[in-house]
């Protein structure tokens, strides 16, 4: 990246998504092109975070979301998980700060209650020092699986139809929408994934129905400003018209 921020065109700045999804896949194969250890990758990948998410927030981006952790990882080598879990809490704390700095707000959605305890309390002790933020709400997904999501919310559903608290007959898009993991944003304008994999890897499967998509071949420590502001770029030439004509 660049020392000079990346300007975006009347244009782009005029129709920014006000929420953008990300798929940030290639941290391991970034490091075995260059003979290294995975866990370099994903440091790496750290670094890419910082990047994009200070971008975003410069642009006023309101909502960022990562896909930083799915459940299907937990099946990943033992060590490699220990490692990423350390990273993650490194990161939470270390960024504190420049999150601050950029009126960052954080969350997490997924199951979280899977994360090891020291994820946990270093997660909540971040997220409360930046509540009182008011700018780019960065949502980390974490131990995060859509048809998971989608499970517990028919489950949620059914427990109020149970109680009476729901007509089933009254059921509707809305109803489901209320009772995900993302109830309190939008959904995602733009969907990107990152490393050239045309799949969207069971990640927000009932937010993105009308998500712009976008495939780069870059892997994700290679994803910086320019990259995101080039998106932005993109976006704003793509037609959205939602099912009309």
């Amino acid at each position: 990246m660049s020392g000079a921020a990346t300007q975006l065109s009347d244009k782009a700045l005029a129709v920014l998504p006000a929420h953008v999804a990300i798929i940030m896949d290639g941290n391991g194969r970034w490091a075995k092109e260059r003979s290294l250890p995975r866990v370099e990758g994903h440091r790496r990948g750290a670094e890419s975070v910082r990047s994009v998410l200070r971008t975003a927030a410069r642009l006023g981006v309101k909502y960022l979301t990562l896909y930083a952790f799915s459940v299907e990882n937990w099946k990943r080598p033992q060590d490699e998980v220990d490692t990423l879990m350390k990273y993650l809490a490194r990161y939470l704390k270390s960024e504190q700060r420049e999150m601050n700095d950029n009126n960052v707000k954080l969350q997490a959605i997924g199951q979280t209650s899977r994360l090891p305890k020291f994820v946990r309390d270093q997660l909540e002790a971040t997220r409360e020092s930046l509540s009182q933020n008011t700018g780019t709400t960065l949502t980390l997904a974490l131990s995060y699986g859509g048809r998971t999501e989608l499970v517990d919310a028919v489950r949620g559903i059914a427990e109020k139809a149970r109680d009476g608290e729901i007509d089933p007959a009254k059921i509707s898009e809305q109803t489901i929408s209320g009772h995900l993991y993302t109830s309190d944003m939008p959904d995602p304008d733009l969907l990107i994934r990152t490393s050239g994999e045309m799949r969207v890897s069971n990640f927000l499967l009932w937010q993105i129905s009308y998500a712009e998509l976008m495939v780069t071949d870059r892997l994700w420590p290679d994803f910086g400003e320019p990259e995101f502001c080039a998106a932005m770029e993109e976006f704003a030439g793509r037609n959205r018209r939602f099912g009309k004509v």
